[in-house]
């Protein structure tokens, strides 16, 4: 079984979506299906030193890369929906990650020409949040582009019940299924060993709220910074140190540096930029409380990832893990306004035996649930399920051209 993951751009700075891409092709192919990855190089507005054209490995997976002509939001490219439309009859299903995108355009269309099943993840795009912001541009997009391409897939891929409930409901979709995305499993042994704070001059015995992901006005972080400050100044927070790891646009990022500023309380929250891979890990693990206070969030990769490193987490009920994590009793969930967030930070941080407590069934959940081999063995049951059904398609049409 030839598989083919079609994504806009893999570049780092595009956050959780690449990230989950990557990691779904190399656990597939760990579980002996045949995966091959197309997508651009587009990063930002510079672009990805790969080789274009041509396949090569890119962290372990086989992939296409083609130049991305033009716009960062669509990620136009001809060579992209060229080499889809002469190569994609030879894989048995396509997995497309995205909605408002040309690839995503480029390899459906292809699909249905070449009778391709295709199933499509949109990446929380189609929840009723983020279909109101550029809303008169996605409407127009949605209407004459991309709602036949949804309806035509073989299936819809979401990763939380939520996210699945909010779309079916707001666009009349059906053909859902419900598949989170994982984390590796060496994050379920990684503990923390002080390094992590000793690098960032926080105390070995204080407490850390981290707040990991990419700087983004959705994401929520200004309302965290404020209410962190706000119990700080209050003495709730007096031993706590907040941690903001991520990056984004300068002018943004700025934004949020200068809330901080004046209050006297600077020292309290670290600015360390993007981490990965170790570093990630470390801070991760030596977090006391993870925060995600997203006003739009389908799944939340980052808070799986503490989660795997017995961190508990602070969530807004907008992100899709919310229910999960309430019905496990691995965090805490809250309103996402600065009530709600005060409240509930001022409720998580009063009791340490709690924390750790959460903490360890945190980790028990992602053992349970969100493990990349066994997302992968649930991914093999699907797409063995939808090539049967192509080859039994296509046998009815080519007895059916026989008979005439």
């Amino acid at each position: 079984m030839k598989i083919l993951q079609v994504i806009p751009a893999v570049a780092p700075r595009y956050g959780g979506p690449s990230q989950a891409a990557i990691e779904m092709c190399l656990a597939l192919q760990r579980a002996g299906i045949d995966i091959e990855l197309c997508t651009t190089d587009a990063d930002g507005n510079g672009r990805l030193a790969v080789v274009l054209d041509k396949p090569s490995l890119y962290h372990g997976v086989r992939t296409h890369f083609f130049r991305r002509d033009r716009s960062e939001a669509f990620k136009f490219s001809r060579s992209l929906q060229k080499w889809l439309d002469e190569n994609v009859a030879r894989y048995d299903i396509v997995h497309i990650h995205a909605v408002f995108s040309h690839a995503t355009h480029a390899a459906a269309r292809a699909c249905r020409r070449h009778r391709v099943p295709y199933i499509v993840r949109p990446l929380g795009t189609l929840e009723p949040w983020s279909m109101q912001q550029k809303w008169s541009r996605k409407v127009l997009a949605w209407h004459f582009l991309f709602r036949r391409e949804l309806r035509e897939a073989a299936a819809i891929h979401y990763t939380t019940e939520q996210e699945r409930e909010l779309t079916e409901r707001s666009l009349h979709l059906n053909k859902g299924i419900t598949i989170p995305n994982g984390v590796d499993e060496a994050l379920l042994a990684v503990e923390p060993t002080g390094k992590f704070r000793e690098q960032h001059s926080i105390p070995a015995n204080a407490p850390v709220l981290l707040c990991l992901s990419r700087l983004h006005p959705k994401k929520g972080v200004d309302l965290l910074l404020e209410a962190f400050l706000d119990l700080h100044a209050e003495g709730k927070l007096a031993t706590w140190h907040l941690v903001v790891a991520g990056d984004g646009e300068a002018q943004y990022v700025e934004r949020l540096r200068k809330i901080t500023r004046g209050t006297g309380f600077e020292d309290a929250v670290h600015w360390v930029g993007w981490l990965e891979g170790a570093a990630k890990s470390a801070a991760l693990a030596e977090a006391n409380l993870f925060a995600l206070s997203s006003f739009q969030e389908n799944f939340g990769i980052g808070a799986v990832e503490a989660m795997a490193c017995g961190t508990p987490v602070l969530l807004s009920r907008q992100v899709g893990l919310a229910s999960e994590v309430l019905a496990a009793g691995a965090g805490w969930v809250i309103n996402l306004d600065p009530t709600g967030l005060r409240a509930g930070l001022a409720e998580a941080t009063s009791a340490p035996l709690e924390l750790s407590a959460r903490g360890i069934v945190a980790r028990a959940l992602v053992r349970k649930r969100f493990t990349w081999p066994r997302i992968a063995d649930e991914w093999v049951v699907v797409y063995k399920k939808l090539s049967r059904a192509r080859e039994e398609t296509l046998a009815v049409h080519e007895h059916t051209v026989d008979c005439h």
